[in-house]
């Protein structure tokens, strides 16, 4: 690692705090991250550390707003996107392979701090190992304990000098088991503003003010699209025939995901008109009176939008009933876990149906005032969340690459 005074010439860190010794600062950072969530994190973080730090390295395994960022990607982020516990068997071997490599890479030139980004099932291993090398390891998006496997935190306490948590309520959960823990609100909640964005996404997109829209997000994977896209063409078909007029706008995350919804629009609805959007799903949830949505992040970013919404989700058959064995909470859709209230119907498994899909479409659509209700307790939410989560996140990944007995 360089010295305090080749990185910082006046010799001062964070808030003007003097940086004297030798190993105090920080040269190069590694990332993993395995899904698009992950990569919007890494790119945020990355931005906020440069800020600080404007000659930083960034390395690791990464996405393309990572790489925008400056992140040099060793390996794309689709390599660990995956998701389920039966899914993960078949890509096990490769999985392990590239965990092997990355161990590797970090023994042979260590980092100045290991960040893995959510992904727990791959980045707690490898943090584990890493850390016995005298690496200091961040975990960034606090692995779901407090729903699920809670037995992993003995782990998790082995294998990171700092878990940063994006909700308030998980912080309890972590600082319980001796974890060092911050809580970094959720970057959308800064990014998203608390005005309403509708008149301007529905500009962008050339949609009418008065027009009555749909947005479907089948999700950002895969497997995920491969299980809802079918269902959700279905029940906007429902919809449909009960108000003729309804615009039905489908957000892809990239190309081959859009490859994979079109491909099952082909075989199940080539007759239903369905503007396929691919890259701009901000627009599309702002724009939309209702969003259709998979269970996971859309679903945080429409509730920021303050979008009513409709919540799915679909497992493998066989991995559905051990999750089920595990899961402690009775609610999986964010806006419900974060308010511990059922906000928006949320349907799972075999309740995932055209007709109980599109029924709780069309209640939003001829029930205003709750609508009204339902957009103030988002709004609310939104306050809890827009802490400057970028910028604490990159305070705390300095603190804990500072630590004694970090590489050097």
């Amino acid at each position: 690692m360089r010295s305090v005074v080749e990185l910082d010439p006046v010799g001062a860190g964070l808030n003007g705090v003097s940086l004297n010794t030798r190993h105090s600062a920080v040269g190069r950072v590694v990332l993993v991250a395995g899904e698009a969530s992950g990569d919007l994190l890494g790119a945020g973080l990355i931005d906020a550390l440069r800020r600080r730090r404007p000659d930083l390295v960034f390395e690791g395994v990464a996405g393309p707003r990572m790489e925008e960022a400056g992140c040099r990607a060793w390996f794309p982020m689709e390599r660990l996107a995956v998701m389920g516990l039966v899914e993960v068997l078949g890509r096990l071997p490769a999985l392990l392979a590239l965990r092997r490599e990355l161990i590797a890479r970090l023994r042979r030139a260590p980092p100045d701090v290991l960040i893995g980004i959510d992904a727990p099932d791959f980045n707690l291993g490898l943090e584990r190992r890493v850390r016995a090398l005298g690496i200091p390891t961040v975990h960034y998006v606090g692995p779901t304990v407090w729903a699920w496997r809670r037995g992993r935190l003995r782990g998790i306490r082995r294998a990171v000098d700092r878990m940063l948590t994006l909700f308030p309520f998980e912080e309890a959960v972590y600082r319980e088991h001796g974890i060092p823990v911050t809580c970094v609100g959720h970057p959308l909640a800064d990014e998203i503003p608390p005005e309403d964005q509708r008149a301007g996404a529905r500009a962008r997109l050339g949609l009418a003010p008065d027009m009555e829209a749909v947005a479907l997000l089948p999700g950002s994977r895969i497997d995920e699209v491969r299980r809802l896209a079918g269902v959700f063409l279905e029940a906007a078909r429902w919809c449909r025939a009960r108000r003729p007029g309804l615009r039905i706008l489908a957000a892809m995350a990239g190309p081959r995901v859009r490859e994979v919804f079109e491909g099952i629009r082909s075989d199940c609805c080539a007759d239903l008109p369905v503007e396929v959007i691919e890259g701009r799903s901000r627009d599309v949830l702002a724009a939309a009176d209702v969003v259709l949505a998979a269970s996971g992040t859309a679903t945080l970013e429409a509730m920021l939008l303050r979008r009513p919404m409709v919540v799915a989700y679909r497992l493998h058959p066989l991995t559905y009933p051990l999750v089920r064995a595990l899961v402690r909470i009775p609610r999986v859709a964010l806006p419900n876990v974060l308010s511990g209230e059922d906000l928006v119907p949320e349907f799972l498994q075999r309740e995932v149906t055209p007709e109980r899909l599109g029924g709780a479409v069309l209640h939003w659509l001829a029930h205003p005032a709750e609508v009204e209700r339902l957009t103030a307790r988002f709004a609310a939410l939104h306050h809890e969340l827009r802490r400057g989560a970028s910028e604490r996140a990159a305070e705390a990944v300095l603190e804990s690459a500072r630590r004694p007995g970090g590489a050097s």
